[in-house]
């Protein structure tokens, strides 16, 4: 059989296709995920499958050589970074990634009609969208815990940023659209490029990291859905506007991680995003995920 292939991810699509493609995604989505529980920001089938990883726990051989590191420094960078061993910095650089995530999907589930009320596709997809990316976090939470970091708490992030992430929602979709595609790329491409770490700083640790793989996958195909699915939230000249936006908002995200560069190269990260077409995903995932019909070939 020969491999799948794909488009890019800004390729051209028509108003016509983007309605067809919000119906197969939310058909999707719903197989995927599962039945909303709207009381918990949680899914039944993400809930089966975050209580399989609880069940069947696994735990680092031995914990972070300086635990009191990792928590004085996960909420803020307060130590010289180059006194900090790449585990730490690659742990306390997931937390700030996935607490960014935490804090913009609470300002949003409020701003968003629940299932019920929903007044039409797209509504219900944003919330089941929502929802899942709440799954996401306490995926990360049991990455923590895997790594034996059993007191990790979600903190708001400041009242600058957080007031930024409670009016966001709000934006006309014409300011929302592009911004909030760029950030499901980022997404995409910021899990990319840790899975590929995974070895070289866990080396040591098969088995967490086995388990971390496992639940970073987890999130990926989510991930690649998501960025299919706020892409087609856009016509033609907002996805020229949001290819424009790119590598501003990769660099000015990550200038507020400063563990990122670190532990990443961010100038690839870009080209990642601008250059992102499906390929180079783990064996199977793209099969698992869900892609726009205007990027298959």
């Amino acid at each position: 059989m020969a491999p799948m292939t794909f488009r890019s991810i800004f390729s051209p699509s028509t108003a016509t296709e983007r309605v067809s493609n919000f119906e197969t995604y939310f058909e999707f989505s719903r197989g995927h995920s599962g039945e909303i529980i709207e009381a918990e920001k949680d899914l039944t089938l993400k809930r089966a499958r975050l209580k399989y990883f609880q069940d069947n726990p696994v735990r680092s051989r031995r914990p972070l050589a300086d635990p009191d590191a990792f928590y004085r420094n996960y909420v803020k960078l307060v130590d010289d970074p180059s006194k900090l061993d790449r585990r730490t910095l690659l742990l306390t650089c997931v937390y700030k990634f996935a607490r960014h995530e935490w804090v913009g999907i609470s300002g949003a589930w409020d701003a968003v009609p629940s299932i019920s009320a929903a007044r039409g596709l797209t509504d219900k997809i944003t919330r089941y969208h929502l929802a899942e990316e709440f799954c996401h976090v306490r995926f990360f939470h049991e990455m923590f815990r895997t790594m034996r970091l059993e007191n990790v708490k979600w903190m708001p992030l400041g009242p600058i940023m957080g007031r930024i992430y409670r009016v966001f929602p709000y934006f006309p979709a014409a300011l929302l659209d592009a911004p909030a595609f760029v950030t499901e790329l980022m997404g995409i491409v910021f899990y990319r490029h840790l899975d590929a770490v995974l070895d070289d700083i866990l080396a040591d640790e098969p088995e967490a990291k086995t388990r971390i793989r496992d639940l970073l996958h987890e999130i990926m195909v989510d991930e690649l859905a998501h960025v299919g699915q706020r892409r087609n939230f856009i016509g033609p000249i907002g996805i020229r506007f949001a290819r424009l936006l790119v590598g501003p908002l990769f660099r000015a995200f990550y200038h507020d991680i400063p563990e990122a560069k670190r532990i990443f190269d961010i100038d690839r990260m870009v080209e990642d995003g601008l250059a992102f077409n499906y390929t180079g995903m783990p064996p199977g995932m793209v099969e698992r995920s869900w892609v726009p019909s205007y990027c298959r070939t």
